[in-house]
């Protein structure tokens, strides 16, 4: 398959130490709660399997950790017979192959507490952003989460965590990360915070996995409870004159609106709603921190912008997020691409139209363009790794297609890629980097020059033989 990147980039790794015998896993099956299973055990296949079908684990060892004790039994298991790490709540985002590594996988870990009084949660490492939005929700008080409801919290605020709903009034969910527990390479489990640990609590938000195995969280919450907040529908022959009014409301938007725009080309099934069901359409998303009339206003020039198909913009409590930006619910395979455009001019648009509207002809399922600025780009109260574009926006383009079609779907996001190249940014962002950017040169463009280097400073100093490297690898400086 093209693009199906694994663990090939030129990083420190220590030799295995000793070869792992059936001895040693059954000593490991008596130290841990969860389950140990290796690739012959029934198990085995839907353990390793993410959210993400396009990408299949061969792991050398699966641990299903139930408790921060099972994950420190694992990672000193893989320190001992010198294999490397890997960690998963749900798949969503791990596009590189665990393939002989230690798979941790954190989905048992679920508790979670909320201390109205602080605005704080804490949350165990596989909790999921419904689980979050419901609990803080029963409390009067609301987490930034993103698209989906059943993306692990921990896994998108160490990425950084653009949310859907507040992040352009309230910045990345990382910027409001009050302490975490890790376990690092040498199997100790360590509370990290501004004032405990400094170096790898800025080093964990933004560099996610690259430190380490993250047990828990506690990160602030905000009293809303409601939002002016939905979607519009236009049928695809509507394309351009949407886009152009989408960048206009952008160009004036408040620091309380965060928006997207996306065009969909689903397939005809049953199962798809039939308002976007075998045909191209364009859904602006919308959700505004503010009263319901002056929401009205803001989203007034989209309604009047080309005949709406549907339209669930209104006010409605915080719980029901996921209508803003609607997705699949189900693992499915997907070839993603992410990048950061500079700006979305009228040549923009012009460009998108052309490669992506009613009269071209691409098997791309969705293109998403979100914007950024706001709070996303001020500094952050809790300086942290990561990365903060100027005002600009995000572009994520996928295809939803059986595995088989890979290499047509990977060929399509090059192309749109191609096309659009007078306004990408040079840069990337953590929290976008997919499949393709796997390689360590394009890992480094999420990050500030300067970050970068203390980064790998960081690493030499928690985990000097790059155990943990399955992922988008920061290698120790040498």
């Amino acid at each position: 398959m093209l693009e199906r990147m694994n663990n090939t980039q030129s990083v420190v790794a220590r030799t295995p130490a000793a070869p792992v015998t059936a001895k040693d896993i059954d000593r490991l099956r008596r130290l841990v709660s969860g389950p140990v299973l290796g690739p012959g055990d029934q198990r085995y296949a839907g353990e390793a399997a993410g959210f993400n079908l396009a990408f299949r684990h061969q792991p050398a060892l699966i641990v299903g950790a139930a408790n921060a004790g099972d994950v420190q039994e694992a990672v000193r298991f893989a320190r001992d017979h010198g294999l490397p790490a890997a960690v998963a709540a749900t798949g969503h985002g791990p596009s590189i192959v665990a393939d002989g590594a230690v798979l941790i996988t954190t989905r048992r870990m679920t508790g979670m507490t909320v201390a109205p009084a602080r605005r704080v949660a804490r949350t165990e490492a596989g909790v999921l952003s419904r689980q979050a939005v419901d609990q803080a929700a029963a409390a009067g008080l609301a987490p930034l989460v993103g698209s989906s409801p059943t993306v692990g919290v921990v896994g998108y605020t160490l990425g950084g965590g653009l949310s859907v709903t507040m992040g352009r009034a309230y910045g990345w969910a990382s910027d409001h990360v009050r302490s975490l527990d890790v376990v690092t390479a040498d199997g100790e489990l360590r509370h990290v915070s501004p004032e405990s640990g400094p170096d790898l609590f800025w080093a964990l938000r933004g560099g996610k996995s690259n430190f380490g195995v993250v047990t828990a969280m506690e990160f602030g919450l905000f009293p809303v409870t409601r939002l002016f907040a939905g979607g519009l529908f236009y049928s695809g022959e509507h394309t351009a004159a949407v886009l152009h009014a989408f960048r206009e409301l952008t160009s004036l938007a408040p620091n309380e609106l965060t928006s997207s725009v996306a065009l969909l080309r689903m397939p005809d099934r049953p199962s798809i709603p039939e308002v976007i069901r075998g045909k191209l359409t364009v859904n602006v998303r919308f959700s505004y921190l503010g009263s319901e009339a002056e929401g009205a206003r803001l989203v007034a020039p989209l309604r009047a912008a080309a005949p709406v198909l549907a339209d669930t913009v209104q006010e409605r409590g915080y719980a029901t997020f996921d209508v803003i930006s609607p997705g699949p619910t189900e693992p499915t395979p997907s070839f993603d691409r992410m990048v950061l455009l500079d700006d979305l001019a009228p040549a923009t648009v012009d460009a998108l139209v052309r490669l992506a509207g009613p009269d071209a002809d691409t098997p791309i399922t969705v293109i998403d363009i979100r914007q950024l600025g706001g709070a996303l780009t001020a500094p952050a109260g809790q300086p942290s790794a990561v990365s903060r574009p100027r005002p600009g926006f995000v572009m994520f383009a996928l295809g939803v297609a059986p595995v088989e079609k890979a290499d047509v779907m990977w060929k399509a996001g090059r192309d749109l890629l191609d096309g659009l190249r007078p306004w990408l940014s040079d840069r990337k962002h953590g929290n976008f980097l997919t499949a393709p950017d796997a390689s360590v040169e394009q890992t480094r463009l999420a990050f500030d020059e300067a970050d970068y280097a203390r980064l790998q400073e960081i690493k030499a100093a928690y985990d000097p033989d790059n155990m943990f490297r399955v992922n988008y690898n920061i290698p120790p400086v040498r």
